[in-house]
């Protein structure tokens, strides 16, 4: 691939690096905190404050509110039934149709601790049940392409200064395959306004048939290997890694694994020119200050390192809960989505020797229907060792990392996980797989058990010296002590994205091969 270091108009990037440093030109009222820093507007397709479907949704609730100290960070979703219900919403701006692509209003609410949000306003694409993505019955909705390039192209159009808002941002930071055209749409059209697009998993590609590239405003000349085509169809998660400026994803280990062809998914050889060129970065993902278990209000009662009666505490309720009997053995717990990356497989065949250990285990998730039966027949056949749980709950989930002793996370590949980072701070061990954000969040025999082989022996092995650690207080008073004491706070991530942006906007030069615009 060849990459054009293309300088934008002078006066275009005269303007905007003005316009950063200048906050009383800004024309705006400004969010308090950050306002007078650069803007961000930061594009996701899910918030915890409104709608999540896994991790995406907490990183987006949070990592804006770490930036708000330094930035004026804004962010952008489409405007689902769940984002609107209750709140109020004024109407700021005006975004007219594109390519097949509806017109829609952008919609701005103001959070109670400032964070400004912005949503799409479309009731044909975003007022419906189910997730952000499927139906009511699991299924994608049959227009992903149009509902998820609109939230893109909104994006572009906001960092173009059209929709007549009074804030225009300095940067877009977009988020997973949903808002990845963003970047390639400020491409075609010449835009000099850098973007960060993070991956979270890059196992969702968003991929798409190749005859709808009018229908999406792809040009003709874009469908090629240095563009968005991938094997045939249109991808929006490879369009987001060839155009944006900059690519991140949710932990070094998982930057490093992406550009092998074991984690690659079939984009290992462009990320591995992005890296070339200095432009791939690993950032960890942090947990919000509400894992606490001092002060968690969800929790059967409070604790600390130093006093862990709490902690005993929650495990007594969590063995009600799940119909455990007492014990005074290792309490495993397994919260996860109940699919095979997260090698649910590997957690059921390890129940044996968790079991020969004098262990019990209890399950909270939900996902494939076969190993949620492989699970509840698990349950039937040891009644009172083993507990589980179809669903989710956040008291439950938060009780099972403060009264586990253990949590199994034996995930195929982790981009960065935060299960790991909960229970560390909960005083329960993680036992996992040595991949991605557990690799770079976990150390080994001293807040966890991580193995190499990702297969039932490889866990078992792990699973024996958690057993065995468990029958030392000593050693596991240490080991919870080193764990909850560790720091997974987003200041970190912050500040490394801080230093990105500043990078970015520094440059303002966008990367794409001449041919591509248009």
């Amino acid at each position: 691939m060849r990459a054009l270091d293309r300088k934008p108009d002078q006066r275009t990037a005269e303007r905007l690096l003005r316009r950063w440093a200048t906050p009383s030109s800004r024309g705006d009222e400004g969010t308090g905190l950050g306002a007078s820093g650069p803007r961000i507007l930061f594009v996701t397709s899910e918030m915890s404050d409104f709608v999540k479907a896994g991790g995406l949704g907490e990183v987006s609730a949070a990592l804006p509110r770490a930036l708000r100290a330094t930035h004026d960070v804004r962010v952008l979703i489409p405007g689902y039934r769940q984002v609107l219900a209750g709140r109020k919403v004024t109407t700021v701006g005006r975004l007219r149709a594109a390519y097949g692509l509806p017109a829609c209003d952008v919609g701005r609410i103001d959070l109670a601790d400032g964070l400004v949000v912005y949503a799409v306003l479309c009731p044909e694409l975003y007022d419906r049940p189910g997730t952000p993505y499927v139906d009511e019955a699991g299924q994608d909705w049959s227009d992903n392409d149009v509902r998820f390039a609109r939230l893109s192209l909104a994006a572009a159009d906001l960092a173009s200064g059209l929709g007549d808002l009074s804030w225009t941002p300095d940067l877009l930071h977009v988020n997973d395959w949903p808002s990845a055209m963003a970047p390639a749409y400020l491409a075609w059209r010449g835009s000099p306004v850098p973007s960060v697009l993070t991956i979270h998993n890059l196992a969702y590609q968003g991929l798409f048939p190749h005859d709808r590239l009018e229908t999406l405003g792809v040009p003709a000349s874009a469908f090629q290997i240095e563009g968005v085509e991938f094997y045939g169809r249109v991808s929006f998660l490879k369009a987001g890694i060839f155009y944006a400026s900059d690519v991140t994803t949710v932990s070094q280990t998982y930057a490093d694994e992406i550009t092998t062809p074991a984690f690659g998914c079939g984009l290992e050889g462009l990320l591995r020119i992005r890296a070339a060129q200095g432009r791939l970065h690993g950032f960890v993902n942090g947990i919000d200050e509400s894992w606490d278990p001092r002060r968690d209000q969800h929790l059967a009662a409070g604790f600390d390192s130093s006093d862990l009666g709490g902690k005993h505490a929650n495990a007594e309720a969590v063995r009600g809960a799940f119909g455990l009997e007492p014990s005074t053995g290792p309490l495993f717990s397994v919260v996860s989505r109940l699919v095979h990356q997260k090698g649910i497989d590997l957690s059921i065949a390890a129940t044996a020797s968790i079991l020969a250990g004098g262990g019990q285990i209890a399950v909270l998730g939900r996902g494939e229907e076969r190993f949620e039966t492989a699970l509840q027949e698990l349950a039937r056949a040891y009644p009172g060792a083993v507990g589980v749980r179809v669903g989710f709950d956040e008291t439950e989930a938060r009780r099972l990392y403060a009264g586990s002793d253990f949590l199994l996370m034996p995930s195929r590949f982790e981009p960065c996980g935060l299960s790991q980072m909960y229970a560390q701070r909960y005083g329960s061990l993680p036992v996992a797989h040595r991949t991605g954000g557990l690799a770079d969040t976990i150390e080994d025999g001293v807040t966890g058990f991580l193995f190499s082989d990702p297969s039932a022996a490889g866990l078992a092995s792990a699973v024996g010296r958690a057993v065995e650690s468990f029958r030392s207080k000593r050693r596991m008073a240490l080991m919870r002590t080193a764990a909850m004491s560790q720091s997974f706070g987003w200041h970190q991530s912050a500040a490394a994205y801080g230093e990105l942006y500043a990078h970015a906007l520094g440059e303002l030069a966008p990367r794409w091969s001449t041919r591509d615009a248009a």
